[in-house]
C-alpha cells in the first residue's frame, strides 16, 4: 500500500464525521460542553425597571436642581419591592436591583444624600431623569436567541443561560475514545521493570490529547502481543460504544505487529495503512461498524504528533467542536537539510525576536525522545522535497503551547 499525504489522510479519516447525538445536562456540569440545540430566553431580564445603585428614588423635577429636600416615605431593599407611588417632594429609599417605585423616574445615589433627621433627607447634587436605572430589558426579552447552537459553554456562557432560566442545557454528547496500548515490553508507572521491559506512556498523552478538544478517554489498559489478548480488549470497546478505538504500537510490519490481523477479523475495513510523514508514517485508519480505529505508532513522539494531526481534529468534529491548527510564519534558527518523500514535524523552540518568530529546531529528531517534545513548543513542518533551508529562510511552525 502506498504512502498517503498527510492532507489526503486527514480528509479520509474525517469524511462521514458528524457531532454525536445531544443530551440534556445541569448547568453545573455543562461546562466545556458545546450547545446541540439555541438557548431562548425564557424571561425578560430585568423584569422590571430596577435600580442600578443604592440611594434614593425620586421624581427628576424634583431633583432638578440643589439643594432639594424630600420626604422619605418607604424602602425598596432587593426582592420586595415598595407598593407605593412617589409623589411630588417624595422619596423612597431604594438599594440596587429593587423595583423602582411608580412615580419615580430616577435614583439618586446615596454619596449625594444627607439625612438631615425625622424622615427628611436633602439631595446634594442634581439628578437627571433615567439616571441610575436599568430598563426593563435591558439585556434581553423573552423570546430572544442568546447562544447559538454549536457555542462552547464558558462561564459568561452559562451564566447568561442561568439568567434566562435554563436548569439544564442541550448538549452535543462528548465522543468516547477507548485505548489500547499493546506489547509484552510494556509495564504501566510504578511498576517494578524487569530488564526486557519498559513503562507504558503513549497512553497518558493520547488521553490527555482526547480530553483537550472533550472527549472522554476509557484507558483500557495494554494487551499482551498476542491475538486473543488484543481481540478481547477490542470487543471491550465495542461493547462500551467507543466512538473511537486507539491502538498504540503493533501497527507496523514485523511478527509481532498484530493490530491490523486483529482489527481486521473483528470486522474492520481498512481505510489506509502508512503516511508520507515523520514520525508517525505506520499510522493506521479503519472502521468497525459506526466505530472509527486508529493505531498509532508504538514511538511515544510519532503517537503524539499523530493526536495533534489526526485524533484531535476528528475528535474535536464528533463532538461539534471547531478545531483549527495554529499554524504560523516563522524564520528558521538553524540550517536544515534537504527533505525526502515524506512530511517532516520537526520539533522546535519558538520564540519571538525582534519582532518575527524564530523556530530553532532540535538537533537530534529521535522518535523515542519525549523530554525533547515536552521542552518543544512547536513543530516546524517540512514539505516532501523541501530542499535545505539556511538559518533565518521562512518556514511554517505548528504551534503545539
Amino acid at each position: 500500500m502506498a504512502l498517503v499525504p498527510v492532507a489526503e489522510a486527514l480528509e479520509r479519516l474525517l469524511d462521514g464525521a458528524a457531532p454525536q447525538a445531544s443530551e440534556s445536562v445541569a448547568l453545573i456540569d455543562a461546562t466545556g460542553r458545546v450547545l446541540a440545540e439555541p438557548v431562548v430566553a425564557l424571561r425578560t431580564q430585568p423584569p422590571f425597571n430596577a435600580s442600578a445603585m443604592d440611594g434614593y428614588a425620586a421624581r427628576a423635577a424634583d431633583v432638578a436642581s440643589v439643594p432639594a429636600r424630600l420626604s422619605v416615605i418607604g424602602m425598596a431593599p432587593a426582592g420586595r419591592g415598595f407598593d407605593g407611588s412617589v409623589g411630588a417632594s417624595q422619596a423612597v429609599r431604594i438599594f440596587t436591583g429593587a423595583p423602582v417605585p411608580e412615580g419615580a423616574d430616577t435614583i439618586v445615589i446615596q454619596e449625594n444624600v444627607r439625612d438631615l433627621g425625622g424622615g427628611t433627607v436633602e439631595v446634594t447634587e442634581p439628578t437627571a431623569q433615567g439616571r441610575n436605572i436599568r430598563r426593563v430589558g435591558l439585556d434581553f426579552a423573552q423570546g430572544d436567541v442568546l447562544l447559538e447552537r454549536g457555542r462552547l459553554l464558558d462561564p459568561a456562557a452559562l451564566s447568561l443561560a442561568a439568567s434566562a432560566n435554563h436548569p439544564r442545557l442541550s448538549v452535543v454528547k462528548r465522543p468516547l475514545v477507548a485505548i489500547i496500548a499493546t506489547g509484552d515490553e510494556l509495564l504501566p508507572p510504578g511498576s517494578e521493570l524487569g530488564p526486557d521491559q519498559i513503562i507504558s506512556s503513549n497512553a497518558y498523552g493520547v488521553a490527555a490529547a482526547a480530553q483537550s478538544v472533550g472527549a472522554r478517554a476509557l484507558d483500557l489498559g495494554i494487551a499482551a502481543d498476542r491475538k486473543e489478548a488484543i481481540a478481547a480488549l477490542v470487543r471491550q470497546a465495542v461493547e462500551q460504544e467507543a466512538d473511537v478505538i486507539v491502538t498504540l504500537g503493533g501497527a507496523s510490519v514485523g511478527d509481532h505487529d498484530l493490530i491490523h490481523d486483529v482489527l481486521t477479523g473483528e470486522g474492520m475495513t481498512l481505510d489506509f495503512w502508512k503516511i508520507a510523514m515523520r514520525p508517525g508514517k505506520p499510522l493506521m485508519f479503519g472502521r468497525l461498524g459506526r466505530t472509527r480505529c486508529i493505531g498509532l505508532p508504538g514511538n511515544p513522539v510519532a503517537s503524539l504528533v499523530c493526536s495533534q494531526l489526526f485524533l484531535k481534529p476528528l475528535l474535536a468534529r464528533l463532538g461539534g467542536r471547531d478545531f483549527r491548527q495554529d499554524m504560523r510564519e516563522a524564520l528558521l534558527g538553524a540550517a536544515m537539510q534537504a527533505n525526502d518523500l515524506r512530511q517532516d514535524y520537526v520539533r522546535a523552540v519558538v520564540r519571538e525576536e525582534a519582532g518575527s518568530l524564530v523556530a530553532t529546531p532540535f538537533g537530534i529528531q529521535d522518535s523515542s525522545m519525549l523530554r525533547m517534545l515536552a521542552d518543544a513548543n512547536g513543530l516546524v513542518v517540512r514539505e516532501p522535497f523541501a530542499p535545505a533551508a539556511a538559518a533565518g529562510d521562512a518556514c511554517r511552525v505548528l504551534m503545539l503551547r
